[in-house]
């Protein structure tokens, strides 16, 4: 502190030079503010060294870490909170203990169990865990060995996985972590009812089809992109002179309607998926073990991984629970409200798709209208996020700059690479880089009065990703408790489903309507009693697809003229 070693000499030159006295005050007025701010950065340094040390959180044994100190939350919240906190572990011991945890559709949760069966409530949930896992991993095995082969008798190549929400996130997101060039089978996904979507994943499988194992996932079996899905799978592999059965494989609900298909067809084999299971929390079931299991990835691992964070986040004190301590800083950052989105930034490139796989795990499980008592609330927390150090280059400013709506989870993978350092600088490496940019950012959001939390592992491995997963799956479970909410239904996507078939309804019978004379919108609205606007986008639709169908334009939308041509 040259500042404050200063100071006595220009002390001295006061008394001792009358004529330097105007000069020397100002100097010395200079000094002051500069010693002033530099005890400010001490003070501060040291209260958030103090701040770490109190709420840094490490499970030692599991290499993982988490940093809530940079969260603006008063020492006393924990007090303050405690019976709601109480009330929240509770809950949770219930719901692994097998109550119904899930009252709108009056089902028990039971994803907790399938990474540890012995805590499952009945011998019979225990033995259809454990049955499915060795079946899983005995199916992988004779794919690999090919004991179980294409219907010409050539091996599995490629593996199509079709689902949609959390029948496809958590497989893609645990295959996009732990994929390589190396593994036995190569993967890829329907997860949406776009048909430019298909045929570009039939252009990538190419002429390779005949040696594609599919994968369809549907717990009821009704889910119609899946159906979509499946329907454009059997139809390519009928063009190419295929058997679809002898290339499928079924994960759904026991009695479901695709489980009746695949019996009948004499699909390759079928999985179970438990109605106590939600799609978004089925990762550690058949829905994402199969899956890895094909690919090559370590399933035991995966499991344990979760386990292990389970056994941790299961401990009723909330200093060292680290789902706890999540579920409090999001209630904290939008006072129980979500009036804060959740920012996630993982500085690693295997971990691109956690927050698109945390969009459904926190979003369709928290976003709800109604508490349990019934009451309006309008709960829930929106997240977004990409990776670091990406985002430096996109929405990083205006998270350091602008509107103050939101907190940062940054995500730590403390291994760089699992070959050989390759210095960029002297000394330095493209990892030392993106440790320092993850720093960096934390500490410049600070300084403008940005919150954070950040955890940290070693490296990303099977183990790890079930860790992670369970993390947040638990921390998702104790914050829609701390907020009286059911997390584990999803009546606004039943509405979203309700709603779309209604309207493929209405278009089949806007079809009927079209002649050759041509109509407006509105015209057949009216014969149809329908909203015309409706009528008028899928009328739109109809003839962006349907050759047949003209359109003679009108001098504003409303007049165009829809009429059905003669077939060609």
């Amino acid at each position: 502190m040259l500042h404050i070693a200063a100071r006595p000499y220009f002390e001295k030159q006061l008394s001792a030079d009358p004529c330097a006295r105007n000069e020397n005050t100002k100097l010395l007025s200079r000094l002051d503010a500069a010693i002033e701010f530099h005890f400010a950065i001490l003070m501060a340094w040291s209260s958030l060294w103090q701040r770490f040390q109190r709420y840094l959180v490490e499970y030692r044994q599991l290499g993982f870490s988490l940093d809530i100190s940079r969260m603006k939350f008063p020492d006393d919240l924990f007090e303050k909170m405690r019976s709601q906190i109480e009330h929240a572990f509770a809950a949770m011991r219930e719901l692994e203990a097998g109550a119904i945890a899930n009252p709108t559709e009056k089902r028990m949760v039971g994803h907790y169990w399938l990474r540890n069966p012995a805590l499952a409530p009945t011998p019979q949930v225990r033995s259809e865990i454990e049955d499915t896992i060795g079946r899983v991993k005995a199916f992988a095995k004779d794919v690999h060995a090919g004991k179980i082969t294409a219907e010409d008798g050539r091996r599995f190549k490629h593996l199509l996985h079709i689902g949609i929400g959390g029948s496809a996130l958590g497989p893609q997101f645990v295959s996009a972590a732990l994929g390589s060039p190396d593994d036995p089978m190569d993967i890829c996904f329907f997860d949406n009812t776009d048909p430019e979507g298909f045929d570009r994943v039939f252009d990538r499988i190419g002429e390779e089809l005949s040696q594609t194992l599919v994968i369809v996932v549907s717990k009821s079996g009704g889910t119609k992109e899946t159906r979509n899905g499946m329907l454009e799978a059997e139809a390519k592999f009928a063009a190419k002179g295929l058997r679809f059965a002898r290339h499928a494989v079924a994960v759904t609900g026991v009695g479901s309607e695709l489980n009746k298909h695949a019996e009948a067809k004499g699909w390759l084999a079928r999985f179970p998926m438990p109605d106590w299971i939600g799609g978004r929390t089925s990762v550690m079931s058949a829905v994402g073990l199969l899956p890895m299991a094909l690919q090559g990835s370590d399933i035991d691992a995966f499991l344990a991984g979760a386990a292990a964070m389970d056994e941790r986040t299961r401990v009723p004190d909330v200093a060292q629970n680290a789902a706890m301590l999540l579920a409090l800083m999001w209630y904290h950052a939008g006072n129980g409200r979500g009036q804060k989105d959740m920012v996630v930034l993982p500085y690693k490139d295997r971990l691109a798709l956690f927050t698109k796989y945390l969009q459904q795990l926190v979003m369709e499980s928290l976003g709800k209208e109604k508490n349990l008592a019934g009451e309006i609330v309008h709960q829930g927390i929106a997240v977004y996020g990409n990776k670091g150090s990406t985002d430096q280059h996109s929405y990083v400013q205006q998270l350091r700059d602008g509107v103050l709506n939101f907190f940062v989870t940054f995500v730590e993978v403390r291994n760089d690479r699992r070959g050989a350092r390759v210095e960029v600088e002297d000394g330095i490496t493209s990892g030392d880089y993106l440790g320092g940019f993850l720093r960096g950012t934390r500490s410049a959001l600070y300084e403008k009065g940005r919150e954070s939390i950040t955890m940290s592992i070693p490296e990303v491995n099977a183990f790890y990703i079930g860790a992670l997963i369970a993390l947040y799956e638990r921390a998702v479970g104790f914050y829609g408790s701390l907020v009286n909410i059911n997390a584990y239904d999803q009546p606004g996507v039943e509405a979203g489903k309700k709603a779309a078939s209604n309207l493929l309804q209405l278009q089949m019978q806007v079809r009927k309507e079209l002649s050759g004379e041509g109509n407006t919108a509105e015209e057949i609205a009216r014969s149809v009693d329908a909203d015309p606007e409706d009528v008028f986008h899928l009328l739109r639709h109809l003839a962006s697809n349907d050759s047949r169908i003209e359109v003679a334009a009108g001098d504003e939308a409303a007049d165009d003229r829809f009429s059905l041509g003669k077939s060609e």
